[in-house]
């Protein structure tokens, strides 16, 4: 396993990160603990989960998935092994039944830091996110930005900022960083630091074969001025791992369950990942093994989150942190960039 330093920080996380967003509706607590057994044997010592997990979010199962990592914390006592990361909802339809105020106020912080660490059975969190902006902006399978007329949100990166430095200050954070935000959000946050306030130190954002729009603005922003992504969404809801090809909808698959979760479904989608896998068989292996290296080795990318809902499936995930792709290789996918670009947004 190879490891990364969160920008700026002493804190050292694996290349590949454990994704938990299924366990409480694909996977039970038993599965659960199983999967953070299994990876922090295999070198993962980065686990991520949010207070809206499980997904797709149900009133009945919100929260679960921080409650089965706090079970398996109390059972292990593994909890200083592990850099654990997790994110505050915004506002949205599905996170109403989260909570009736869904800005980044402090009190909303607040109650939003004190729900995690209660489920989490920890005192504290590595690095606390902010899980998609307040804003009207794309995010979530919006590939540009809408004018929206009528907005009433106002800028608070100032105040958002002092909110999470009170819990830095308390020690209930080591950390903060953004998720599912653009360059132009990723600029006013880091323009709102200062010695007071804490620096966004990651962004975790979608990046796959089938969308590396991350690239346009962000990859530079987060070049620039050393901040991490955590990519999310690495096989594309699974799309990647070649599963789907061919019309296949195998019972238990995560888009055969949920079929509204589709963006990476498309008829651009479904060519690029025909041309992939031809490419990965072609290199002796596996579409899944060719989708995950080629994130893991992006100069910008801090650590990989990756999600399974069984052992097989993680212990090959994991196994992609010891693969490096050839020039060759790399060339022939950015072929089938220029050839289908960015099918998903």
């Amino acid at each position: 396993m190879e490891y990364n330093f969160l920008p700026e920080t002493d804190i050292k996380v694996s290349k590949i990160c454990l994704g938990t967003m299924t366990w409480g509706r694909q996977n039970n607590e038993a599965e659960g603990h199983s999967q953070m057994d299994f990876a922090l044997e295999n070198g993962v010592n980065f686990f991520d989960t949010a207070e809206l997990y499980p997904v797709p979010p149900r009133q009945e199962e919100q929260g679960d998935t921080e409650r089965f990592i706090g079970t398996w914390f109390k059972k292990t006592g593994n909890r200083e092994k592990v850099i654990l990361a997790s994110k505050i909802a915004g506002p949205a339809p599905f996170t109403q039944h989260i909570r009736t105020d869904k800005s980044f106020s402090k009190k909303t912080i607040d109650t939003a830091v004190e729900g995690s660490l209660k489920r989490l059975q920890t005192d504290y969190i590595d690095l606390y996110q902010i899980h998609w902006p307040e804003r009207n902006t794309n995010y979530f399978g919006k590939r540009g930005h809408q004018y929206e007329k009528g907005e009433v949100w106002e800028e608070n990166f100032e105040e958002v900022l002092d909110a999470l430095n009170a819990h830095v200050k308390a020690g209930n954070i080591r950390h903060v960083g953004l998720s599912n935000e653009t360059p132009w959000g990723t600029m006013r946050y880091l323009q709102a630091q200062n010695e007071n306030r804490p620096k966004m130190r990651t962004i975790q954002n979608p990046y796959s074969l089938l969308n590396r729009t991350f690239e346009t603005g962000n990859a530079e922003v987060c070049h620039r001025e050393n901040v991490g992504l955590l990519a999310y969404s690495p096989l594309a809801f699974g799309v990647l791992s070649g599963k789907y090809r061919q019309g296949n909808k195998p019972e238990n698959g995560r888009i055969t369950l949920f079929p509204n979760y589709n963006r990476y479904s498309n008829d651009q989608c479904n060519l690029a990942v025909d041309k992939y896998h031809e490419l990965a068989t072609a290199n002796g292996m596996t579409l899944t093994q060719m989708a995950l290296s080629f994130v893991n080795d992006r100069p910008f990318v801090t650590s990989n989150i990756i999600g399974a809902t069984s052992l097989e499936q993680l212990n090959e995930n994991i196994g992609t942190a010891s693969i490096k792709l050839s020039s060759e290789v790399l060339q022939a996918i950015n072929e089938i960039q220029e050839l289908v670009p960015n099918p998903a947004p």
